[in-house]
């Protein structure tokens, strides 16, 4: 088996992945990107329509172009890419401080020892089996990114006329391109009593081209024999249970499921790295270490982001301090004060402080509100509070913790998001 020693191994060559190694292998680092597809770029490459970079480069572009401004980059680099390479097992080694990342390639099993690792290794959909979807087993039920490849990069025909379960942002934007490609799209149904996805694609991909939004309204049966012939859809209550009497049949031969990610981290928590049962990411404090010295997280996997210039942000976070671990430069870890979500906030990440510096602490809401103000919480006292405003669950937030405050910090911290009632708590 081969060994290979490089300061910083990067899972995953997505955005999170090429952003992290770039700024890496900008400090100094010797770095590597291990990716198992054949092409670097991540979910990216299927993404063609617009709405990319509009933060990050101050200019709009498709989600290929976008990932080709990295990829370039990275080309550009001393960074060391290895495709079509799938990762077994990151090992933490206590005594060397070291970490082993074993994958298999078409040239046998290689082992790359690092310094430091980022796991980069972005999201999976969740299916028609995670959701328990009754009624017959027919082909025609696809998730909405398979759909989205097929059509934008395998150039297939996964269906005539579609029914789309969830609101997610994926499920808007192929609704938008099945009606672009002249499929006809009878409808969007989500669970929630809102929207799930960006505001601005519920306008544009929906309002739009004319295509209905069914709120409180999910698929209670697949009807069809070899091939999707139809499905009952049934209105919800508050409880999110079906409402007897209120079921229809919508005929059509495809469904699409836009119903949620899954942050892809097998191989995480079989290297010991802890989860957040809320988020399905690992659990990581200021500097996005995990609680396995020297492996990082960012990007999707760590929590699912809205935007791909966040990702990028936060991944090159991820890249500097592990270069900066690698190096031996990271300040040392004090004891960890956990950070926690009140109120109507449904998680927060990091969600422990161990180097009492300065943090970003990034939220969602469990649901939308009109007035609505954060609370920061330093041990059990309010330290600081911003100013009522309106959270929506599909917008990622994020409010500042000062470095005074963080230093502060012995027992706990918490944000609090506490919602208003007309003008008042």
């Amino acid at each position: 088996m081969n060994k290979i020693t490089y300061d910083v191994v990067v899972i995953g060559g997505g955005p999170a992945g090429m952003a992290a190694a770039l700024k890496a292998a900008g400090a100094g680092a010797s770095t590597a990107i291990v990716e198992r597809n054949a092409q670097l770029g991540g979910i990216l490459r299927q993404c063609i329509h617009p709405g990319f970079g509009l933060t990050y480069f101050k200019e709009e572009l498709t989600g290929p172009e976008y990932a080709q401004r990295f990829i370039d980059r990275v080309e550009d680099s001393p960074i060391k890419v290895y495709l079509g390479s799938m990762v077994l097992s990151v090992h933490h080694d206590d005594k060397s401080g070291t970490s082993d990342v074993v994958f298999m390639s078409e040239t046998g099993m290689v082992t790359l020892t690092a310094h430091a690792v980022v796991l980069a290794m972005g999201c999976r959909e969740r299916t028609r089996s995670e959701i328990k979807i009754p009624g017959s087993r027919p082909a025609g039920v696809f998730t909405a990114g398979l759909a989205q490849r097929y059509i934008n990069i395998e150039n297939l025909k996964p269906g005539s006329r579609f029914v789309i379960l969830g609101s997610g942002d994926i499920g808007l934007i192929m609704a938008r391109r099945l009606a672009l490609e002249g499929f006809e799209v009878e409808g969007v149904y989500e669970l929630m009593p809102y929207a799930n996805g960006l505001h601005r694609n519920v306008k544009n991909c929906l309002e739009d081209f004319g295509i209905p939004l069914h709120l409180s309204t999910t698929v209670t049966r697949v009807i069809g024999k070899n091939r999707v012939e139809a499905v009952e859809v049934s209105q919800v209550d508050e409880q999110l249970h079906p409402i007897e009497g209120t079921q229809r049949t919508i005929p059509c031969d495809a469904l699409l499921l836009s119903v949620g990610l899954i942050p892809e981290n097998e191989v995480s928590a079989a290297a010991g790295v802890k989860l957040n049962p809320r988020t399905r990411g690992a659990v990581v404090d200021e500097s996005l270490e995990t609680t396995v010295p020297g492996i990082f997280s960012c990007g999707n996997v760590l929590h699912v982001h809205d935007l791909a210039d966040n990702v990028t942000r936060e991944a090159e976070r991820a890249g500097a301090a592990a270069a900066a671990y690698a190096a031996g430069t990271l300040a040392a870890t004090s004891e960890s004060v956990p950070i926690n979500a009140g109120g109507i906030a449904s998680y927060v990440v990091p969600a422990r402080l161990t180097r009492g510096e300065t943090a970003k602490l990034f939220f969602r809401v469990r649901r939308p509100v009109k007035r609505a103000h954060v609370r920061i919480t330093v041990d059990g006292a309010t330290a600081l509070e911003g100013k009522p405003r309106s959270f929506i669950p599909s917008i990622m937030e994020f409010f500042p913790l000062p470095a005074k405050l963080a230093a502060a910090a012995k027992e706990s911290i918490e944000i609090s998001v506490i919602e208003e009632d007309d003008g008042h708590e």
